[in-house]
């Protein structure tokens, strides 16, 4: 019984508060994605984007054997060339979708660039950029967009 009292008592009345304060936290940590027609893909959370190259890019490219990543604390425009990614079947370069500082790069892909092949959206990440200009992302394509812009080119 004592059980019982205690939950009715102290954990009911506390618990549209943890409710309230875990679906508030959710909001923060949530991440927008953007593509660009090169088909690079850029996770944006806190002003800090993560980017890499997309689904689409990795199948085209087929087996990644070598990636150059830019220098952590470099400065880098949008648009600016700021690594390659080397296959099989060809060497790509790797344009920044945003300005702003390299704060991060994925050493994971010294080692193992086939990451890119296996989880080019998840682990494959390339580097992390704090953004100088937010508004440089309203450039940029939504999922839907990208999709289409996918789909228009393997039409052709």
């Amino acid at each position: 019984m004592a059980l019982r009292q205690f939950t009715a008592r102290v954990v009911r009345p506390y618990a549209p508060v943890l409710r309230k304060s875990a679906t508030l936290s959710a909001f923060r940590t949530y991440a927008t994605k953007y593509y660009t027609v090169e088909h690079e893909w850029i996770s944006v959370d806190n002003d800090v984007g993560t980017l890499g190259v997309t689904e689409y890019a990795q199948q085209s490219l087929g087996d990644v054997v070598f990636v150059e990543t830019p220098a952590v604390g470099q400065s880098v425009s949008v648009n600016a060339q700021i690594g390659t990614v080397e296959s099989v079947k060809a060497v790509s370069d790797i344009y920044s979708p945003v300005s702003g500082e390299v704060t991060d790069v994925n050493e994971k892909l010294v080692e193992e660039p086939s990451l890119i092949n296996s989880s080019p959206e998840e682990d494959g990440w390339l580097a992390k950029i704090k953004l100088s200009n937010t508004e440089e992302l309203s450039g940029l394509l939504d999922e839907a967009a990208y999709k289409a812009h996918c789909e228009g080119e393997e039409d052709h």
